[in-house]
């Protein structure tokens, strides 16, 4: 009885290991970029347009704000309006980097040990005012921009970025980042 038990043990914590290793994996035929220079990726970047997903779902005016720590990891602070409350909801996590700081591979945690693929798979490295990211699959799509607003041939480049890269653009969501009334 005990030799199962420990089997099952051992079961247990392989496949929470494969289901977390999982979560912070890169999409097939994604590449993160390299030459990435964290500290000009520091600082805030709005959420110009993402596929929706329950922990952002209804949220507008989506921000996020990267702040280096002593120990190498990343702050990590979303902010976003909730019309239907009638309140921000902030979420304050942790990144680190996956392999190196210069490759776009971070894996992001908001709930403890459990982290999730933040890659950085196109950026204007010459000035780091746009960011395309996914998660560790192609149901996580986003838009990131240094400002809140961009031109509509900015959002068209980001589209067909994205279709060629595979994603399923039909659920996109354009966020609002107009003023709270």
């Amino acid at each position: 009885m005990a030799f199962l038990r420990n089997r099952l043990k051992l079961l247990f914590a392989l496949s929470l290991t494969v289901l977390i290793a999982a979560c912070t994996g890169v999409p097939q035929g994604i590449q993160p970029v390299s030459g990435l220079e964290a500290d000009k990726y520091l600082g805030t970047w709005y959420e110009i347009a993402r596929l929706d997903h329950s922990f952002e779902e209804g949220l507008s005016r989506v921000s996020a704000e990267y702040e280096l720590q002593d120990d190498g990891s990343i702050k990590v602070i979303n902010r976003g309006y909730d019309a239907e409350a009638g309140e921000w909801s902030v979420a304050e996590g942790r990144a680190v980097f996956v392999d190196d700081n210069k490759t776009g591979h971070l894996k992001v945690s908001f709930f403890g040990p459990f982290y999730a693929s933040y890659v950085i798979f196109e950026l204007d490295k010459d000035k780091y005012q746009r960011s395309y990211v996914t998660g560790y699959d192609r149901d996580y799509l986003w838009f990131l921009s240094r400002t809140p607003e961009v031109s509509e041939e900015a959002i068209a480049r980001f589209k067909e970025t994205a279709l060629k890269a595979g994603f399923d653009l039909e659920e996109l969501i354009l966020v609002d980042h107009s003023p709270v009334k």
